[in-house]
């Protein structure tokens, strides 16, 4: 097994020491910021302690059980709200018609994992907002959202390696169009507003983009590029997000809620989006 550490800014020898002294295997530094500790065996209490010990110290772990490069994977799946963006839109729009408090609540309870049905939460958080002048969104978009450190560098990085990209999201296409124009992406799926006479109608156009219909909008890419689930790297932060990471050869969690950290393979708290570069290159 091979353990990459990443530290935001600097990660010293001391600090990999104290993690690590009970540990056989091979230290490699990458960077000032990256260390690798190779060719290791430890039970799976251990893993849970040094997981426990590297996020006291902002240090992102992953436990690398195969090796893993760019050239295994045709497709980059990536949710968008708290993921590539650092909103929640529906939260920013509820936030400008003075209505966040009661849309967050739901949306966090969501992604937490506590309300398993995302069609009705999501039914609930729209019902709230009818009858908001759409202008909102434009405003959302301008005043808001940003994209999360490394969302560029992922992305530019995927391309060069022959991967297509997917932005796939419960959220909404007036977003996720605006993000694949930002970074060139290659495809999106998201929900569509319904907006009537130029107000928030409270409904969507056609099916929910919910977790199942995110893992079967990533198989059928696969289908497409002729390869299996297998060939998809896929990440989230949420619970909808699971079904995708589920089927896909490398999930990863972004600054995700506890329930999708402990099932992905990687998890990426510390870091930016571009900390996922690292551990395929190291």
């Amino acid at each position: 097994m091979k353990i990459v550490f990443q530290h935001p800014t600097n990660l010293t020898d001391r600090l990999v020491h104290s993690l690590t002294q009970d540990l056989a295997g091979e230290l490699r530094r990458i960077s000032a910021q990256c260390v690798t500790f190779e060719n290791t065996v430890f039970a799976p209490a251990i893993q849970k302690q040094l997981t426990a010990a590297a996020q006291t110290a902002a240090i992102d772990i992953a436990f690398i059980e195969r090796e893993i490069v760019w050239a295994d994977f045709k497709l980059l799946a990536m949710d968008m709200d708290s993921t590539i963006i650092n909103i929640e839109c529906i939260d920013e729009i509820a936030d400008m018609c003075g209505k966040k408090s009661e849309v967050a609540e739901i949306t966090e309870a969501a992604m937490r994992g506590e309300i398993t049905d995302f069609n009705e939460s999501l039914r609930r958080r729209l019902a709230i907002l009818a009858g908001a002048d759409a202008t909102v969104l434009q405003k959302v978009l301008d005043e808001r959202l940003q994209l999360n450190p490394g969302a560029e560098k992922l992305v530019q990085t995927a391309h060069a390696n022959g991967l297509q990209t997917l932005l796939v999201s419960g959220g909404f296409t007036y977003f996720t169009a605006a993000v694949q124009k930002r970074l060139n992406l290659t495809h999106t799926r998201a929900n569509e507003l319904e907006i009537i006479d130029g107000k928030i109608t409270g409904r969507v156009i056609g099916n929910i983009v919910n977790g199942d219909v995110k893992a079967a909008t990533v198989q059928s890419y696969c289908e497409t590029l002729n390869v299996p689930t297998q060939a998809a790297i896929c990440m989230g932060d949420g619970a909808n997000d699971l079904p995708m990471m589920a089927i896909s050869g490398l999930s990863v969690a972004y600054h995700a809620k506890p329930r999708v950290q402990e099932r992905a393979d990687v998890a990426i708290n510390h870091m930016g989006l571009d900390g996922l570069i690292t551990v395929l290159n190291a």
